[in-house]
């Protein structure tokens, strides 16, 4: 078996393995420390002596060995050390998945967004702390303490390893669906860094959805997630160009979309849909499903996608929400249309300054042919998004309109020949002082006067 098959089988057996032993001992945090230790010795041992022919109960073996150690080091636990210490551990561990199980402790209500992103990864995901800190751009020890505390937050707050019931049940697993989305979208659109998305988050809130899909198959927003992450993510070889630079959706080669990965996810937006209620997952994906339908962008059912749009606002009211159906309506009643329901988002603190907004009215503002405006905007945003991708992508906007402008505030546009300039150029700024404005707003790429 190759590294990276060993690999994938230890992230699919992890979360059964600390299932196993979290039933067994009802100790998460020693367990899940116990979990990763096996993990560890199985990298090493496992290319270099082979797969075990009980790879989960070698797992399960070597994991409660560390566990055993764990209590024997802790002298004011002797007595349940001597009663786990005598315990032998079965040769066969009984297949019983307690993944969504684990799902829900990690995504405990008493812990932030960020602590159960970083626990499910960490848990459930079987990503190691230097891994996951990786993903998200911070420090290994930040993260290690940020994965302690929730385990000790988890610990304090005597919770069981049990599946709630009823309402209880049912609004966790929202919780635990956010956080998959969370993680779906770190990856898919990085928040920060220079590379647009990372692949290896996408592909793991994928696969966790993926299985939490295949213990509740019945469950429409399950379903509507998994289809929406499948749809969305089979763009991602198209989005960027071969420089790394962002390609919006209207401007992208669609035959690079992935097929395989659309046709799964317009089998399961259509199985979504198929039940009583709708939720806000069913409908994303059939927003999805809506582009994905599409030969080209010039054949999007916009009026399909506006009226899904305005069905989620009703049901999940979210001022993302709205920006995105400012999109869908500037398409089927024009770009005025789209920045008056802007408009109502201006007195939202959530997007005081949020670069999702000043980037859209740019773009709007762009096809109403007020380019002074979409300049501006265009700039404002790049100024505010911490991803570099993106960064480039609207600075490259803003120098776009820049160029084809015919007039901007305060003076026209310069050029880049001395003619052009003496011709065209810095009228508002005459003498020796234009030129030295000119050089300076050549080199900057702007328009002169700013």
């Amino acid at each position: 078996m190759t590294a990276p098959a060993i690999e994938d089988l230890l992230r699919e057996l992890t979360p059964q393995v600390l299932g196993t032993l979290v039933r067994r001992n009802g100790r998460f945090e020693g367990c899940e420390d116990a979990v990763q230790e096996a993990v560890l010795a199985a990298t090493v041992q496992w290319p270099a002596e082979g797969v075990p022919n009980n790879p989960r109960g070698w797992l399960v073996t070597v994991a409660s060995r560390r566990l055993i150690d764990q209590m024997r080091s802790d002298h004011a636990r002797r007595e349940r050390e001597s009663a786990t210490a005598t315990e032998v551990v079965p040769k066969d561990v009984p297949d019983t998945d307690d993944t969504l199980v684990l799902l829900f402790l990690c995504c405990h209500p008493t812990l932030t967004a960020a602590s159960q992103t970083a626990l499910t990864l960490r848990a459930v995901g079987g990503l190691s702390t230097a891994e996951i800190a990786r993903a998200f751009l911070v420090p290994e020890a930040t993260m290690a303490a940020r994965i302690s505390r929730a385990k000790q937050r988890i610990k304090a707050a005597g919770s069981s390893f049990t599946l709630p019931d009823g309402a209880e049940r049912e609004e966790r697993l929202r919780v635990v669906l956010h956080v998959l989305y969370l993680i779906f979208n770190e990856g898919y659109t990085a928040s920060s860094g220079s590379e647009l998305h990372r692949a290896d988050l996408a592909h793991e809130a994928i696969r966790l959805a993926g299985m939490v899909h295949a213990q509740l198959p019945e469950d429409g927003e399950v379903t509507g997630l998994l289809a929406l992450m499948l749809l969305t993510h089979a763009r991602r070889e198209a989005r960027t160009t071969a420089a790394g630079d962002l390609v919006p959706l209207d401007e992208q080669d669609r035959t690079k979309w992935d097929r395989g990965l659309i046709g799964e996810g317009l089998e399961l937006a259509k199985a979504s849909l198929a039940g009583p209620t709708l939720g806000p997952y069913q409908l994303q994906a059939a927003i999805a499903a809506t582009h994905a339908d599409a030969a080209t962008a010039e054949e999007t059912n916009w009026p399909q996608v506006q009226a899904i749009y305005q069905v989620l606002e009703r049901i999940a009211p979210n001022p993302m929400v709205t920006l995105n159906r400012a999109i869908a309506l500037a398409e089927t009643e024009g770009p005025a249309a789209g920045l008056a329901l802007l408009s109502t988002l201006d007195s939202d603190g959530r997007m005081a300054g949020h670069h999702r907004l000043l980037s859209v009215r740019a773009h709007l503002l762009e096809k109403t042919g007020d380019t002074a405006g979409a300049y501006e905007h265009y700039r404002r945003a790049a100024k505010s998004t911490a991803s570099i991708a993106e960064q480039r992508y609207l600075e490259s906007r803003a120098s776009r309109v820049a160029r084809l402008a015919p007039q901007v505030p305060g003076s026209k546009q310069c050029r880049v020949t001395a003619t052009e300039l003496r011709g065209l150029g810095c009228e508002s700024t005459p003498g020796p002082e234009a030129s030295g404005e000119a050089d300076r707003c050549r080199r900057e790429n702007r328009p002169c006067g700013e």
